[in-house]
């Protein structure tokens, strides 16, 4: 967890969408790490079926907050879109 929180400690900046991946995917691996220590170690199969799922489904998302984080980085020149 310590490294989870480490990793969320990012400085203020003036883009929200940067910063949201950045925190977001640390927070993400948190869980995966945690949910890793449940199946390693857990006996309520409950649990270990919870924790099956947020193994899939956060690497799924950190997956999709790295390709946006990307995609960001590369159009950085581009305007951003207004909020509706």
């Amino acid at each position: 967890m310590t490294r989870m929180h480490y990793a969320m400690s990012t400085p203020a900046s003036a883009d929200p969408d940067r910063e949201f991946t950045a925190m977001m995917i640390p927070h993400h691996q948190g869980a995966i790490d945690m949910a890793v220590l449940q199946l390693r170690y857990g006996k309520d199969e409950r649990l270990r079926r919870l924790a099956q799922g947020i193994i899939v489904e956060q690497q799924q998302e950190i997956r999709l907050m790295e390709q946006i984080a990307h995609e960001l980085e590369n159009n950085q020149d581009r305007p951003r879109e207004e909020a509706r």
